[in-house]
């Protein structure tokens, strides 16, 4: 018997049309892979991250989880939690975080699916086969529906973007620390053990 290996792109990008329900349900059924859908409806399945991005995320969610449990202002995500953006894209930022004002206004149920609402602040930390171009556009995509505050994390270039709405992206060559500025109050995230 002759087997053949093929290739494919990491991440995936398909055009499946699947309700709302179906696409919940592929996420249940193959929890060990990431899905999106961008606002067009293409599915995007991830691969799980290699050991050094998984290691780094973890300690990103860490320190803001950390934060969030101090001060109990919102609640904290990993790249697990994923949200329904008011463009109809479903998301799954690799940190998050939600005022606890918003978060409060969900009904249980919707509390348990893709919440119906873009994070207050997101971080995406590129892996190294994530597209710079694609991940950029993912940021704008999260400031356009609602984000108050983003960060995109580039370990190669070692670089953070800033997202922020109505403002141009600022870029930071290699810094120490993050400020949560108004958006996460108090909240400085440790840069030492992600770069």
């Amino acid at each position: 018997m002759n087997t053949h290996t093929v290739s494919l792109p990491a991440p995936l990008e398909l055009n499946i049309d699947l309700t709302d329900e179906q696409f919940f349900q592929l996420c249940q059924n193959n929890r060990d892979l990431r899905f999106e859908r961008t606002a067009i409806g293409e599915l995007i399945i991830m691969p799980p991250t290699v050991r050094e991005t998984s290691n780094r995320n973890a300690d990103l969610t860490y320190q803001l989880r950390a934060w969030s449990r101090q001060n109990k202002l919102g609640k904290s995500f990993d790249s697990s939690g994923g949200f329904k953006l008011p463009n109809g894209a479903e998301r799954s930022p690799d940190a998050s975080w939600v005022k606890m004002e918003r978060w409060n206004t969900l009904t249980p149920a919707e509390k348990e699916r893709f919440a119906p609402l873009c994070p207050d602040f997101v971080v995406e930390l590129m892996s190294p086969s994530d597209s710079l171009e694609k991940t950029r556009a993912k940021m704008r995509e999260y400031i356009d529906n609602g984000a108050r505050l983003g960060w995109l994390i580039n370990r190669q270039q070692r670089q953070v973007e800033i997202y922020r709405p109505n403002g141009e992206v600022e870029i930071l060559p290699s810094p120490q620390t993050l400020s949560g500025e108004d958006v996460l109050p108090g909240f400085v995230l440790d840069l030492t053990q992600i770069w």
